[in-house]
C-alpha cells in the first residue's frame, strides 16, 4: 500500500482530512526545516525525518520520542533557549531548537514574560479534557456551576482525538457506532453552549497544595485556583517493560503512534510490530493499516488477546498474525531500531530457547497496560479538599466508560453543590459497570446455511457492551439474546438488504449475503476502512473467514458508500456460494511482510536493560541493591538515581516494580517514592511572575 507523502506526513486517509499544511521555518542545530505552524515541535521532526533527538550525555546513547504525552522526557529539547518537552511544544515560525549534544549552556534568557501570578475561585475545577471531563462538565453547565476544566494538549478531546474507529457500547449512552474523532467534536460543541463553562487549553497542573489551592501553568503565566470541588479525570499513562533496546529510538508506546498518526497525520513508520494484545495495541495496529504503513506482527504473552475478538479478527482478516503466548526479548538497532526479536513463552512467562523469531521493523508499539495518573486525587484528598475522580484516573476501561463516568459525577458534583436536586437514575451504576466490562465468554460461531434470499452474518461472538446493530435496524430484525447491551446479536427472518447493520458496526463484523441474483455466485457486502484507493472494480481479492483463514477469491463489483455509514465503505464482492456465508472479509497485507528473518538469541532481561531512561540505570544495577536488602525506592533513587529524572519516575517506577517481582519481592515490601511536590517541571519565573520593564 503506497502512499502519496509530503514530507513524511500522511496526505491520503480513508478516515482523516489530510489538507495541505501551512508550513513555517524553523532551524534544528542551524539547519533550516519547516513544519506545519502549531503541530508539537517533535512532530515536526518526524515529518523532517528526524527522530534521533540527541545522545545521553552518561553513555551517548540515542534519544527519541516515547510518550508524546509530556509524561517522560525522552524528547527533550532545548527550543528557544529552554529545555523543553518537545512533544507538547507548539511549532512557531522562527524557533531555534537544538539538540541537547555536549549539554549546550542555556542562553541567558530573562525568564518568561508573565504577570504575577493570577487567583481564581470557581464552584468546580476538572483537571483532564478528555471523554470523562469533558462530560461532566457538560453536566455542570446544564446547572449553571461555575466550573473551569484544564488540560495540557491544545485541543480539547483527550485520546478522542487519536482515536478514528467507531465506538462499542451502547448508542443511547455513550454514541456507539461514532468515531472517537466526531465525540470529541460532539461533546466540545456541546460544551460550547454553557457559559459557565471555562476551558483552558495548553495548561500544566502542576500541584496541589494543602492550602486547598490548585497551581496551573498557562500561556499566560501561574495561576492558583481555589475550587469548592475537585474532579480528577486527567486519563492514565502508557506502562512499559524490560527488555533489551527498550530505549531506542523507534520504540514507543502505542498511544505515541496514534498521536503522530491520527492527530498529526505524520507517517512515522514503514513497518511496525506490536507488542500487547489488548484494544490498545489491536487497534494501533489497524490504525497503522490505515495509515498505508505494514504491520510485521502483534505479540500477546497471554493465551489468548485480552482485547475485543471482534479487533483481534479484523487485523488477522487483513493479514496481521497475532503471535499468543509470545513477548518481545529484543529491540536491535545502533542509533534507531532496526529490528525485533520475539519468543514463546511458558506458563510462568519465561522465554522458551529455540522459539525465536526476528522481524525486520523501524518501530516497536509497546501497549502493555496503562496506568491512572491520579497523582491529583491523591493529594486532594490528602489535603481533605472535596474530590471526585472520573474516567481512567479511576479506574482504566474504555472511553465509552470514561464518558458515562464523568456524566454522572458531573451530577453527584452538583448535587453537593446543591445545584441538581433530582436523583440520579438508578440503573446508571449498573450501565456504568456494564462499559467497563472487557470481553467475556466466546461462543461458538455457526455459519448459516441458507442459499437463497437475503441476510446479515452476524460475525460477533463475544459477550461485549454494544448495541448499535440493534438500535440501527430498520425492521428491528437484530435483537441480543441476554441483555440489551451484553448480549450476543441475533438476527430474525426478514432482511430488506438495506446494509446499515454492515455499515455501522464498531468491530467490521457483520455481513451480507445476496442470493436474490444468483444462486451460484450471490454478492456479498463487506465492510472496508482502509482506502478503497487501493481497489479496483473487477479485481479478484482474497477473502477470509472471520478469524483470517483464507477461503479463496472473490470479484470486486462494486465499492459503495451509504447514507449513514461514517466513512466505512462497503465492498460489493461476486463470492462462490459455498463460502459465502463465511465471508468476513479480505486479505490486504502481502504475507512477504509477516516473514521473519533468521532468528537472534537474546538474554531475556540481562543486566544491561536501561530501567531508568531519564538517568540510564540499569537492570543490573537495581538488582544488586535489591539482592543487598534495599527496599525503600527513595533509598535506591539515592544509591542509583533511578526516578531522579526529569520525568519524576513516571516511566520507570513500574519497570523497578516489575524486576522486583522478578527477583521474589512483593511490592507490599517496598516504601514508594516520595513524590514530589511538582508534578510538571517549571521555570521559577512562572511562581514569581516576572516581567521585563
Amino acid at each position: 500500500m503506497s502512499e502519496n507523502l509530503f514530507e513524511g506526513r500522511i496526505s491520503r486517509h480513508p478516515v482523516l482530512k489530510c489538507e495541505e499544511p501551512r508550513l513555517v521555518k524553523f532551524k534544528l542545530n542551524g539547519t533550516e526545516m519547516s513544519g506545519r505552524e502549531g503541530e508539537m515541535v517533535s512532530s515536526a521532526l518526524f515529518a523532517n525525518g528526524v527522530q534521533v533527538f540527541g545522545h545521553h550525555h552518561k553513555d551517548r546513547s540515542p534519544q527519541g520520542l516515547f510518550c508524546a504525552n509530556g509524561q517522560c522526557s525522552q524528547c527533550t529539547l532545548i527550543i528557544n533557549g529552554v529545555p523543553l518537552k518537545s512533544c507538547i511544544v507548539p511549532l512557531k515560525e522562527g524557533m531555534q531548537v537544538r539538540t541537547l549534544e555536549g549539554l549546550p549552556s542555556l542562553e541567558d534568557l530573562p525568564g518568561p514574560d508573565v504577570p504575577s501570578p493570577g487567583y481564581k475561585s470557581v464552584d468546580v475545577l476538572i483537571i483532564g479534557a478528555g471523554p470523562a471531563g469533558l462530560a461532566a462538565a457538560i453536566e455542570l453547565g446544564k446547572v449553571g456551576a461555575d466550573t473551569l476544566i484544564v488540560d495540557d494538549k491544545d485541543r480539547p478531546g483527550g485520546k478522542l482525538v487519536l482515536q478514528t474507529h467507531k465506538f462499542f457500547g451502547s448508542e443511547e449512552d455513550c454514541y456507539a457506532g461514532t468515531r472517537g474523532i466526531d465525540i470529541a467534536e460532539i461533546l466540545s460543541d456541546e460544551l460550547n453552549k454553557y457559559e459557565s463553562v471555562t476551558t483552558w487549553l495548553e495548561s500544566v497542573v502542576l500541584a496541589v497544595f494543602s492550602d486547598k489551592k490548585v497551581g496551573i501553568r498557562s500561556n499566560d503565566g501561574y495561576h492558583l485556583i481555589e475550587p469548592k470541588c475537585l474532579l480528577v479525570a486527567a486519563g492514565a499513562r502508557e506502562k512499559t517493560l524490560p527488555f533489551s533496546g527498550n530505549d531506542l529510538p523507534g520504540v514507543f508506546g502505542a498511544g505515541a503512534f496514534q498521536t503522530l498518526v491520527n492527530r498529526d497525520l505524520i507517517k512515522c513508520s514503514d513497518r511496525i510490530f506490536v507488542l500487547g494484545g489488548g484494544n490498545v495495541g489491536l487497534i494501533a495496529a489497524y490504525h497503522a493499516l490505515q495509515a498505508g504503513m505494514e504491520v510485521a506482527g502483534l505479540a500477546e504473552a497471554l493465551e489468548k488477546c485480552s482485547g475485543y475478538k471482534v479487533h483481534a479478527d479484523k487485523i488477522l482478516r487483513l493479514g496481521i498474525p497475532i503471535y499468543t503466548r509470545h513477548t518481545v526479548l529484543a529491540a536491535h538497532g545502533r542509533e534507531h531500531l532496526e529490528s525485533v526479536t520475539i519468543a514463546a513463552v511458558d506458563e510462568k512467562f519465561r522465554s522458551i530457547r529455540g522459539t525465536e523469531k526476528t522481524f525486520r521493523v523501524d518501530t516497536l508499539l509497546v501497549a502493555v497496560g496503562l496506568t491512572p495518573v491520579d497523582e491529583f486525587y491523591r493529594k486532594a484528598v490528602e489535603f481533605k479538599i472535596l474530590t471526585y475522580v472520573a474516567g481512567d484516573a479511576e479506574e482504566i476501561a474504555e472511553a465509552s466508560a470514561a464518558m458515562f463516568s464523568g456524566k454522572i459525577k458531573g451530577m453527584e458534583i452538583a448535587r453537593e453543590l446543591g445545584l441538581y436536586s433530582r436523583q440520579i437514575p438508578s440503573d446508571w451504576a449498573e450501565k456504568a459497570d456494564i462499559l467497563k466490562k472487557p470481553g467475556g465468554t466466546v461462543y461458538p460461531y455457526h455459519v448459516p446455511e441458507t442459499r437463497e434470499g437475503v441476510f446479515p452474518v452476524i460475525h460477533c461472538t463475544q459477550i461485549m457492551p454494544c448495541n448499535p446493530c440493534m438500535t440501527i435496524c430498520p425492521k428491528d430484525l437484530i435483537k441480543s439474546d441476554g441483555h440489551p447491551i451484553l448480549g450476543i446479536p441475533v438476527y430474525k427472518d426478514g432482511c430488506i438488504g438495506c446494509e446499515k447493520c454492515v455499515a455501522v458496526c464498531p468491530g467490521l463484523a457483520i455481513t451480507l449475503v445476496d442470493f436474490r441474483k444468483s444462486s451460484l455466485l450471490p454478492v456479498v457486502t463487506v465492510p472496508y476502512e482502509l482506502g478503497e484507493w487501493i481497489l479496483m472494480k473487477d479485481q479478484e481479492l482474497i477473502v477470509t473467514d472471520w478469524e483470517g483463514i483464507i477461503l479463496g477469491n472473490a470479484k470486486l463489483l462494486d465499492i459503495k458508500e451509504i447514507p449513514g455509514s461514517n466513512r466505512t465503505v462497503l465492498l460489493k464482492l461476486e463470492t462462490p456460494a459455498r463460502i459465502a456465508a463465511r465471508v468476513a472479509g479480505i486479505r490486504i497485507q502481502d504475507s512477504s511482510v509477516t516473514q521473519p528473518e533468521c532468528s537472534k538469541e537474546t538474554e531475556p532481561v540481562s543486566d544491561e536493560v536501561i530501567i531508568c531512561r531519564c538517568e540510564r540505570v540499569t537492570a543490573g544495577e537495581i538488582r544488586e541493591h535489591l539482592r543487598n536488602g534495599v527496599r525503600d525506592m527513595n533509598h535506591l533513587k539515592a544509591l542509583t538515581r533511578a526516578g531522579f529524572g526529569a520525568c519524576g519516575g513516571k516511566t520507570c517506577k513500574t519497570l523497578i516494580e516489575e524486576i522486583c517481582r522478578q527477583e521474589g519481592i512483593a511490592i507490599e515490601e517496598l516504601e514508594d517514592f516520595t513524590e514530589r511536590p511538582l508534578f510538571a517541571e517549571t521555570r521559577l519565573g512562572f511562581f514569581t511572575g516576572r516581567t521585563e520593564n
